[in-house]
């Protein structure tokens, strides 16, 4: 049970941080099931239950994994409207 104020994505990440947490996974993030989703499967989108099935068999390594998916470089495509490119050169 987390203190009122800590969700499980912030308890998740403190733990990482503070103790090395090698199985830790921060579920509740906006980014990361897309991305693991994205580099196991190549959907662009999941969600935290999916994610979570597809980490598992790396358990009790999933912290690892995660970690290792942010590093790869692959990313998840993205659908939102791009901000547009600003001129600064009259600055």
């Amino acid at each position: 049970m987390n203190p009122p104020g800590i969700g499980a994505w912030t308890a998740a990440e403190t733990v990482q941080r503070s103790h090395g947490a090698p199985d830790t996974v921060s579920v509740g993030d906006y980014h990361l099931p897309n991305a693991v989703g994205y580099v196991f499967t190549g959907r662009p989108r999941s969600d935290d239950a999916q994610m979570l099935a597809l980490l598992e068999p790396y358990q009790p390594h999933r912290q690892r994994v995660v970690r290792l998916v942010e590093a790869c470089g692959m990313v998840a495509p993205r659908y939102g409207p791009r901000m547009p490119l600003r001129d600064n050169r009259r600055i």
